[in-house]
């Protein structure tokens, strides 16, 4: 996996609307001189898209797999919970919100323009998870919890919809393309946020996998071998709010990652072991999200696709070769 990462990294950098040598692309990488123009496509823009690739697929994958743990339900992820709904919501009312209170963007104010869409997308995300982990702390059915997790996403729907109505036609439009999804509008700038607090959520949840497999046995299991499992529960809910909370605001809802990629990393590895699962997912999530990108970019065309178009066309006959093909998926659980 870490070698067909490497090898489909190096791809995303050298495929695109001007195909560049791999040669050139490892040059380029390593501070020797090629093209300028080369040399200017490849590290303003392919690089930093790239790694916010490798960022989407594995925190994504992560987050799913901490989701599907803590609610014990093979269907749970940040988008089919809610949470990158909710993450949405955060991000639509920074942009459209003041337009409609004041006449203008919040965006329009450096200090919304820097720190504004993480900290709105967290908190956004951090709502709607805390709100489905009540209820699931009432309900145990994970059929009913997975409906109600589905109703708060179309609740934040709903206030999104009216705050678009209210909304002038640029904020609506500015809007409505980021809920596409895009990988290649994060900057350089944008990239030293974006990163830290992926890899922070990413890093919590790594020191949670020996609670993890103590939840895959129980809540009365894990407590009873002296895991704190509300403390458990609020350490998921801060790494998942930071991993999609931070990548939906800068790259827009991205669906199918979180929920298909913990399920062919039980496939591949025929085990329910975090300590193997975590790292596994995670790569796996980065060179899915890396080959989608490639497609995206439609190599030798000056056209592009909505990264979520890609996802949502390739993942969704993956889920369903993943659920025929484990005659059980709650067996896994």
């Amino acid at each position: 996996m870490l070698l067909s990462t490497g090898l489909f990294f190096l791809l995303d950098l050298a495929l695109g609307s001007v195909n560049i040598p791999i040669d050139s692309v490892l040059n380029i990488l390593g501070g020797s001189k090629e093209k300028t123009s080369w040399t200017y496509i490849i590290l303003s823009f392919r690089l930093p898209k790239a790694i916010t690739a490798i960022l989407v697929g594995g925190g994504l994958s992560i987050a799913g797999l901490q989701m599907q743990t803590l609610f014990r339900n093979p269907l749970a992820g940040p988008y089919v919970l809610g949470i990158s709904s909710g993450a949405s919501l955060g991000v639509a009312i920074l942009l459209m919100a003041g337009s409609i209170l004041a006449g203008t963007s919040m965006l329009q104010n450096p200090i919304f323009d820097i720190y504004g869409m993480v900290i709105s997308a967290i908190l956004g995300a951090s709502l709607v998870l805390l709100l489905v982990v009540a209820v699931s702390m009432k309900i145990s059915d994970t059929v009913s919890l997975l409906i109600i997790g589905i109703m708060f996403g179309n609740l934040t729907g709903a206030i999104v919809s009216i705050l678009q109505y209210y909304s002038n036609p640029e904020q609506v439009q500015s809007f409505l393309i980021w809920t596409f999804g895009s990988l290649g509008g994060v900057t350089w700038s944008q990239l030293k946020w974006v990163m830290p607090l992926v890899l922070a959520g990413i890093s919590i949840a790594f020191g949670l996998q020996k609670s993890l497999n103590a939840l895959l046995l129980g809540e009365n299991y894990a407590q009873g071998i002296g895991v704190s499992v509300n403390k458990i529960r609020l350490w998921m809910i801060l790494s998942t709010s930071l991993i999609a909370g931070t990548l939906t605001a800068y790259t827009g809802p991205i669906a199918f990652i979180g929920v298909a990629v913990p399920h062919i990393g039980r496939l591949l590895f025929r085990t329910s072991d975090h300590q193997i699962l975590m790292p596994a997912v995670g790569l796996f999530g980065a060179l899915l999200m890396l080959i989608c990108d490639i497609i995206s970019q439609l190599p030798g065309t000056n056209q592009t696709l909505p990264i979520n178009s890609v996802c949502a066309m390739f993942g969704a006959p993956v889920v369903i070769w993943v659920v025929m093909k484990s005659r059980n998926v709650k067996a896994n659980f």
